[in-house]
């Protein structure tokens, strides 16, 4: 059965590459599965977007009668039935749960306070204390990453998928040359034939919406 991802109609061009759907359509492209897109207005939020996803935001995941939000929840359930992306031993499963829930908890909420001042709010107060925390994060996560090609399991996960996702974002602000170890692993993420695939489709989705 071919999944169908939900993602807004038409962003501006900086949020271009950034949308949230682009972990879903490169989990799919890393595990072979097949996938369609469909969209919801980004300037008028229906009803029927609010009762599949009280937040009016995307992506959605429709797998027949199941409709699914909030990409590391769906992550983890296309993970399920795919050991390119959530492996079936205990220990390394758990290892990459932790990962990916440590990206959604302990990283992105920080990266998203200082993209929030720098970038929407314009706050110079905000941002002068949001970047140490950002750095600090950073910091912290550097050893983790020094020895290992992989942030779980010694192999390509959905973590890496999240943690990749995240580290762009961090990319965009111009905060992450002070980490090589982290730039370098971004690298190796992005250049995943896979990753290269759905982000050019996500681009190619915008730039017919324009």
């Amino acid at each position: 059965m071919t999944v169908v991802i939900t993602t807004f109609d038409w962003v501006p061009d900086m949020a271009r590459g950034f949308v949230r759907d682009l972990r879903i359509r490169w989990a799919c492209e890393e595990a072979g599965l097949p996938y369609q897109v469909e969209t919801t207005s980004v300037r008028e939020r229906t009803p029927a977007h609010y009762a599949r996803q009280p937040f009016g935001q995307v992506p959605i995941l429709r797998d027949g009668e199941l409709s699914l939000f909030e990409s590391g929840a769906i992550l983890l359930y296309l993970g399920e039935g795919q050991d390119s992306l959530l492996p079936r031993d205990p220990q390394a499963r758990a290892q990459t749960q932790q990962w990916l829930i440590a990206a959604l908890n302990s990283l992105e909420p920080v990266v998203m306070a200082l993209a929030l001042a720098r970038v929407f709010d314009r706050n110079a107060v905000a941002e002068e204390l949001a970047l140490p925390r950002v750095h600090e994060r950073l910091r912290q996560l550097e050893p983790v990453l020094a020895d290992r090609d992989f942030i779980a399991a010694g192999q390509f996960t959905i973590a890496d998928i999240l943690m990749t996702d995240v580290l762009r974002n961090v990319e965009s602000l111009g905060e992450l040359a002070a980490h090589p170890v982290l730039a370098e692993y971004l690298a190796r993420m992005i250049a995943r034939p896979a990753f290269q695939r759905a982000h050019a489709a996500q681009l190619e989705h915008f730039a017919e919406a324009a």
